[in-house]
């Protein structure tokens, strides 16, 4: 036992390195979801091209994913932006979890590539990774239920 439910490895470490992972952690029933994390949330067209990198990022990402797939991985880490496309290419146990997830009317902080929960869920997000409009609310537990609530 590894003591985690979910862990993650780069997609960009490339397919040899996302199979020795997965075939690390082995075909126990318990093991922990492995997901690939594909670009940043954070990351806007200008970053992606300052970083060397050609195209789109939506394409960039669809790509990673289909490796990460034929790596065995269990799902990858996404902008909720690409979850509907992603969600059409990938059969529905392939989970996509979400950072850059803002309530409506909420900071996008640095975040570029941002989606409400509700829109997140719509698209087909799994889970939805919501920090700092929880953690830097006045009344955290507040801001949760005005989340689920959202729902």
């Amino acid at each position: 036992d590894l003591g985690v439910w979910m862990m993650n490895v780069h997609t960009l470490g490339g397919k040899a390195m996302m199979t020795a992972a997965r075939e690390a952690i082995g075909n126990q029933p318990d093991r922990p979801l492995l997901i690939g994390v594909t670009l940043l949330t954070s990351m806007d067209q200008t970053t992606f091209e300052q970083i060397g990198l050609q195209g789109t990022i939506a394409d960039t990402v669809l790509r990673l994913a289909r490796l990460a797939d034929k790596s065995a991985l269990d799902g990858v880490v996404c902008s909720a932006q690409e979850a509907r496309k992603l969600r059409a290419q990938h059969n529905e146990s392939f989970q996509l979890i979400t950072p850059g997830i803002r309530p409506k009317n909420s900071a996008h902080g640095d975040q570029h590539r941002t989606m409400t929960p509700a829109e997140a869920i719509n698209a087909g997000s799994n889970y939805l990774v919501i920090g700092r409009p929880i953690t830097e609310a006045i009344d955290p537990m507040a801001a949760l239920e005005a989340i689920e609530k959202s729902l």
